[in-house]
Order: C-alpha cells, then structure tokens, then sequence
C-alpha cells in the first residue's frame, strides 16, 4: 500500500479547503450530506445516515460529455493523434537503436572491405578490337540492330520507318564515338600499367589518387598521408580521429519500445577503439596491396 497525504483546513462555516499530492478542493455540505470539487475536475457527492455506517458516494468528472457526431470524430481524431504521435516515437527510438548497432558492425567489418586485385602485367597487355583494324564491340551491336530492322506494317502506314532508320543509323554513329572513347583510356591504363611495372613512384601516387580506395573511410573523419622512399614499400599515416567516430553511450530499447541511452563504460569504449584502429589498419594495407604491387605496407595509427 502506497502512503497517502492529506490536509484539510475549515474556511466557513460548512466549508472545508482540502489538500493532498495529487490536488487541492473544496468540500461543503451538513453532517449526512457532502459535496466536493478537486482541481482534477472530479466531482462527489457522498451522503449517509448518521449513526449507521451506511452511505452513498458518487463520483463524476466535469470532462464534457459531446454528444453531437462532430465533436465525438473529433474527439476520436484527439485519440489517433495521441496514437500516432506515440508510434512516430516509437518508431524513432527504434530507428536510433537500429542506426547506434550498424555503427557498431561498421567498425568491427571494416576490414573485411577491400578492393579488387589488379593484375598491372595483364593490363600492359591488353588489346582492343581496333588494333586488329576491326570495328568496336559498341558499333558491331549497333550495325547488327541496323542492318536487321525491317519496317513493321503500323510504320508503313504511319510513314515513321525512315524516321526509325534515321534513328538506328545514329545509334552506330555514338557507337562507334563510344568505342573510340574506350579505346583511348584503354591506351592509356596500358600506359599506366606499364609506368607501374617499371616502378615509376609517381604513377603509384597518380594510381592511389584516381581509385581512391579508402574514400569510404573518410566518412568517419579519417584521414591519410602516404610516404614512398622505395617502389617495394609504402608507408601509411593514418589519423584515427576516435572521438569522432566511437560512440559514447549505449542505445537499446526498454520492455515497452522506448529508448533507453546510457553512458558506455570505459572498458567497452576502449575494445571498440582498438577493434576500429586494427581494422582500419588492416583495410588500409589490403587494399595497397591490390591495387598496387607493394612487398611491404606500414600502416601508422595517430591519434590525440
């Protein structure tokens, strides 16, 4: 049983102002009848036989009873408002919770990332169709699409093939401009490919520069300096900027949906930091070595 507190004070004759943790109000009445009226809005009227023991209570509130259909839809709305308004909560502690746990996944997968294997030898020797005095790819598709058009009836009638025709003779005219295209920056990754194989140290900067492989890790805040005195080894330095990355508190969801954010204990922070550095660390030097054909990569971790 919870305790209770109640005060009551005589202001007239009749006439008591009463007091308790949940309200204040005004009783009135003779021995046998009462009524009485709290900032609640509840309204009671208690009447008994003295003597007896026997007595009556009624209660009622003083909320207004609509009766009309407009103000009961209203009413309704009011209540799917409330409704509404607690789901959007809910939802949003949900949405927090959800975010807060991929954050942490991020940090323990991000060494699990990493780009594709570039083999610089069979790049050097690549060809395209045009050094064998052969059409594109692009264009030989297109001329196909072209040279097996065959007007429908529909365009007969509408007098819309040559239009068409005009249309597919276009298609291996871009084709064929595509193709071009393609077979320029081909020439020019061969050319690369082949700088990187004769060890030119500034092809591997320019290489490092164009892919731009750790581009995603600096959406934490990270940052990046690489250093190469010999073709065969690259040196890293990688600003962890932790703070800005590792989350401060836990975020998890009550019995009831609701979010719950307390403090991350010291000992979970600090596991989380190192799972962070470690795995950048080793992201950073898996992807050096696919991309670039390094025998050592030195990964330095800072930090404040």
């Amino acid at each position: 049983m919870g305790l209770g507190f109640r005060k009551s004070f005589k202001i007239a004759p009749g006439v008591r102002f009463n007091v308790s943790h949940k309200s204040v109000g005004v009783s009135a009445g003779v021995k046998g009848l009462r009524y009485s009226v709290n900032s609640r809005g509840q309204r009671r009227t208690t009447a008994s036989i003295p003597g007896s023991g026997i007595y009556y209570s009624s209660t009622s509130s003083s909320k207004r009873n609509y009766k009309s259909a407009a103000h009961q839809q209203r009413q309704q709305l009011l209540r799917q408002q409330k409704e509404m308004v607690k789901q959007e909560e809910l939802q949003q502690a949900k949405y927090e919770v959800e975010m807060y746990e991929n954050q942490i996944d991020v940090i323990h997968s991000i060494h699990k990332e990493c780009d594709d294997f570039f083999d610089w030898k069979e790049i050097s020797q690549s060809s395209h169709p045009y050094d064998h005095n052969e059409i594109g790819e692009h264009e030989k598709e297109a001329q196909q699409k072209l040279e097996q058009f065959t007007p429908s009836f529909m365009q007969k009638i509408l007098k819309s093939a040559d239009k068409e025709k005009q249309k597919l003779e276009d298609d291996v005219t871009a084709a064929r401009d595509q193709d071009s295209l393609e077979y320029k920056e081909l020439q020019r990754t061969i050319e690369i490919a082949r700088k990187i194989l004769s060890e030119d140290v500034d092809t591997y900067f320019q290489v490092i520069e164009e892919l731009s492989p750790l581009d995603d890790l600096l959406e934490f805040g990270s940052g990046f300096e690489f250093f190469i005195e010999d073709p065969k080894t690259l040196e890293v330095e990688f600003n962890v900027l932790s703070k800005n990355v590792i989350p401060t508190h836990i975020k998890s969801l009550t019995k009831t949906g609701k979010l719950s954010v307390k403090e991350m204990p010291k000992t979970k922070y600090f596991d989380i930091t190192q799972d962070y550095v470690c795995s950048c660390a080793i992201r950073i030097a898996r992807d050096m070595f696919a991309i670039l054909p390094f025998e050592t990569v030195v990964v330095h971790a800072l930090d404040e």
